[in-house]
């Protein structure tokens, strides 16, 4: 029987892929830090009684580290097996140092492609990247592109660029996958996530300002954003890694329909307080104040979000939609799925668990 493998456990999507591996009886290992070893046990007991499934193999391992500091019975144990393997272990901050991100997204990824390499039967290799790869480039973004911007936003896309070139260049040995999600954010029918970073910085801001006489757009775009739930994520995905067609693939799971930015937000302010937006925050104010890490943190968002909001691109899906062509998965409307997102966030919003840490 095929083993699953996963890095990034447990982290919310590989938690999300595993539950619903588990649902159909898989075997599933979940290679894990040391220092995440009780919160893993945590949610993969909760996986097994919810599921009722078999019991989750937990190995700890380090992705930046040669043979991924595995024992020497786990490699074994590993290299005897028919392998689909998922990596999603990285770090996803926007406002991340250059030298951790490094370490992690782009040596760790080396030091899983030259693992995955020597699995002797390998079915699949699933590489999460991100849209985001394409930097500061305008206009259409193709799936089969992997062009060097002129410049990147923050180190975390520049770190997932420089991996996914590593991943890339193994599409000619092995049955390689890349997958390159959009932002993404809760279930598009609960609500449920289990941080609020991404589109949520922008709950964050309107919650903290919402006693004023009125709440004024940030700065003007006429941008769109691209935020997927992780549903589509989920299930896209694992269709995908089933598919013989799919290998030696890169796909976008981004919205095909994404709305714009101001749109977005004065859905979210609406939505959060009863009131429409009125008036504008010039963008370089914002941009100042948010240089201030008293502000940063106590309307608890990055500074490294406004870069998004006047960045102006659209990844092309054709290769997606003609992959998932006979699977019927979708991704559902962003506006039209907002309120329970809002739901979730309003009930959750002083939960510190939920909340990440901002610098």
């Amino acid at each position: 029987m095929t083993e699953v493998v996963f890095t990034g456990f447990p982290g919310f999507i590989t938690s999300q892929l595993i539950y619903k591996h588990a649902q159909k009886g898989k075997l599933i290992t979940a290679i894990i830090l040391s220092s995440e070893r009780v919160k893993a046990e945590k949610e993969a007991e909760r996986i097994e009684k919810e599921t009722n499934c078999r019991a989750i193999k937990l190995i700890e391992g380090d992705i930046t580290k040669q043979g991924l500091a595995l024992t020497e019975n786990d490699k074994d144990y590993l290299k005897n097996k028919e392998i689909i393997f998922w990596h999603l272990a990285a770090i996803y901050d926007l406002a991340v140092p250059r030298d951790i991100a490094w370490k992690v997204n782009v040596e760790g990824t080396r030091f899983v492609n030259r693992f995955v390499a020597e699995l002797s039967n390998l079915k699949r290799y699933i590489y999460f990247s991100t849209a985001y790869v394409a930097g500061n480039r305008q206009g259409t973004i193709y799936e089969r592109d992997l062009k060097r911007p002129q410049a990147f936003k923050n180190f975390y896309e520049e770190t997932k660029f420089e991996a996914e070139l590593l991943v890339d260049e193994l599409k000619k040995t092995l049955p390689v996958t890349i997958i390159r999600p959009g932002i993404v954010r809760g279930h598009s029918t609960t609500g449920e996530t289990i941080k609020f970073d991404g589109p949520y910085f922008f709950l964050n801001l309107i919650d903290r300002v919402k006693y004023l006489p009125y709440i004024p757009f940030v700065g003007y775009s006429k941008s769109y954003i691209n935020v997927v739930p992780i549903d589509y994520i989920l299930n896209a995905s694992i269709y995908l890694s089933k598919l013989n067609e799919a290998a030696g693939q890169t796909v976008h799971l981004t919205d095909p329909h994404p709305h714009p930015v101001e749109e977005v937000y004065r859905r979210m302010v609406y939505l959060m307080t009863g009131k429409n937006p009125k008036g504008r925050l010039p963008h370089r104010l914002a941009k100042m104040s948010l240089s201030l890490a008293t502000v940063r943190k106590f309307l608890r968002v990055e500074i490294e979000t406004l870069d998004y909001l006047t960045w102006s691109a659209d990844f092309d899906t054709q290769n997606v939609n003609r992959l998932l062509k006979e699977s019927n998965i979708c991704c559902t409307d962003f506006l039209e799925t907002m309120p329970k997102m809002v739901e979730f966030y309003n009930v959750h919003k002083n939960d510190k668990n939920f909340q990440v840490t901002i610098t």
